[in-house]
């Protein structure tokens, strides 16, 4: 059997200060480092084999913070990041190849980005909800389809990070190897909701913390066990 562990980047400097962040390139604040150490060490006793993250510093922030400040996790292996897409101006620099024995890779890809929400983006969401309406704000944060003006909706974000997962993650964990994915609140309800079995409008209740690690054990085919009542039984969540 893998694991699958799961965490939300920790608390970014927008989301102290309730902003809609989205693509917006934001990064950790000081609490939100904190979280990442915590998470750290709630994952004591697992060990990754591989990382993925979005292309967005604050989830390649508390990558590394995961990884760095508990060496048991890569099992004495040097995180690398590898970015996936890369620019022509980096010289070649990313065509490095690695050393597997030795290092650990983190593969950034921006199909694992938070939900676009478009014009929202950097507003308010306080401000947001007492000029369009609670209702309506909440249908563009928490709705499956709807989406914010000119943005994503989770559908939309589902589609993208689903069709990665399986061509680039899943591979990994129906080898056998631990996988840890640093990403977004939209990007990892997407994940959850496959993971999970849940419909359209089981996903929009789904809220997930920043920092805190969600662990599945997968069988050999990258599936998550299911109980007698249909739900996850190899599923956790490290909050304490």
């Amino acid at each position: 059997m893998a694991q699958l562990i799961l965490v939300r980047h920790g608390q970014s400097l927008w989301n102290a200060l309730n902003k809609f962040t989205g693509w917006v390139d934001v990064p950790l604040s000081e609490r939100g480092r904190a979280e990442a150490t915590i998470a750290s060490c709630r994952l004591s006793g697992y060990r990754v084999n591989v990382c993925f993250t979005s292309k967005l510093i604050r989830a390649i922030e508390t990558a590394t913070i995961c990884l760095t400040e508990n060496n048991d996790i890569c099992g004495g292996k040097i995180p690398i990041i590898k970015h996936e897409q890369p620019d022509p101006d980096w010289r070649g620099w990313d065509n490095y190849d690695g050393n597997p024995a030795e290092e650990l890779p983190i593969f950034t890809n921006a199909a694992l980005d938070e939900r676009f929400y478009g014009e929202l983006q950097g507003l308010n969401k306080a401000d947001t909800a007492a000029k369009y309406g609670n209702e309506q704000v909440q249908k563009w944060r928490r709705s499956y389809s709807v989406r914010p003006p000119g943005g994503e909706s989770l559908e939309d974000t589902q589609q993208r990070v689903v069709a990665y997962f399986n061509s680039r993650i899943l591979p990994h964990l129906r080898a056998g190897d631990n996988v840890l994915i640093a990403a977004h609140g939209n990007s990892l309800r997407s994940i959850i909701m496959l993971l999970d079995g849940l419909s359209p409008d089981e996903v929009t209740a789904l809220e997930l913390a920043t920092g805190v690690p969600i662990v599945y054990e997968l069988n050999a085919a990258g599936k998550s066990m299911a109980g007698t009542d249909g739900k996850p039984f190899g599923k956790k969540i490290l909050n304490d």
